[in-house]
């Protein structure tokens, strides 16, 4: 619901700008926990509270909806970005608030012969505009946050299944590390999902930086190479260690005919790197 102007709000402007050192050192007194850390939230995040707190003020006075959204979300992607306690932002508004009720409560002192003057209507639209704010900035925080953690995860998935192409049919793809459920699950739809797209004929899985592999993860690792089977794409194994063949031994698991095994990369790499 759209507040009702308030007809003083430019002369409560002229009072405020005319008081703004006074702002700012009423302000610092209230944000007893944020005022220490002014510097560090400037050198990590660039972000200036102390100006950005007489920006969102002029706004709420001007009663600037439009740009006090946009100012508010941009804030949100800068306390994202650069992962910012949220608690800190919302005691520094918390103490604009304050900090501007007091303000307005002197100038209606002064201005106590002006009839038009209402301090609980201006107290209601400066509480309307500072929740409108803080609605905004979480909003925009939380919106950017999910998206960088994302982007995030995205990237721990390319990373954990590299496939990497070495011409138009044959690509690699070095596994390092553990092999779980997890990562298998990854592993089954990227693996698909490029063959599909690359139209790669031949796979040549690196196993030499897997140490060990349970029982479970050994047969979703066969399914997988199977589904590659079923889409046209040979899988050229290399750089089985000793702890994972005799897993696979033991498992009675044989390996399809049509799968080649190698002992390195580099065998591998000499029989199908084509320049």
């Amino acid at each position: 619901m759209q507040t009702t102007k308030y007809e003083n709000s430019s002369k409560f402007l002229e009072f405020f700008e005319e008081n703004s050192q006074t702002f700012t050192e009423t302000l610092l007194k209230e944000a007893v926990n944020v005022k220490d850390k002014i510097d560090e939230i400037l050198r990590v995040g660039n972000i200036d509270l102390v100006t950005n707190a007489h920006t969102l003020v002029v706004y709420i006075i001007e009663e600037n909806d439009r740009d006090l959204r946009a100012f508010a979300e941009q804030e949100g992607i800068a306390w994202a970005t650069h992962s910012l306690a949220v608690s800190f932002k919302l005691e520094w508004v918390q103490a604009i608030r304050r900090t501007l009720w007091v303000f307005f409560q002197k100038y209606t002192e002064l201005e106590s012969n002006d009839t038009n003057l209402n301090f609980f209507e201006m107290e209601k639209q400066i509480n309307n505009r500072v929740d409108n704010f803080l609605n905004s900035f979480f909003i925009s925080y939380t919106k950017y946050k999910d998206s960088l953690i994302k982007a995030q995860k995205e990237l721990v998935e390319n990373l954990s299944v590299p496939i990497i192409p070495i011409n138009n049919s044959v690509s690699i793809l070095p596994l390092i590390g553990t092999i779980d459920a997890q990562r298998t699950e990854i592993l089954e739809d990227k693996v698909l999902t490029v063959i599909s797209e690359m139209r790669i004929q031949t796979l040549i899985m690196d196993l030499s930086g897997i140490a060990d592999i349970n029982r479970d993860d050994v047969y979703r690792l066969i399914q997988i190479i199977d589904g590659a089977s079923l889409m046209g794409c040979t899988t050229v194994i290399t750089g089985l260690r000793k702890l994972v063949v005799m897993k696979v031994t033991e498992l009675g698991i044989k390996l399809d005919k049509e799968i080649r095994t190698l002992g390195t990369l580099q065998q591998a790499l000499r029989e199908y790197f084509i320049t």
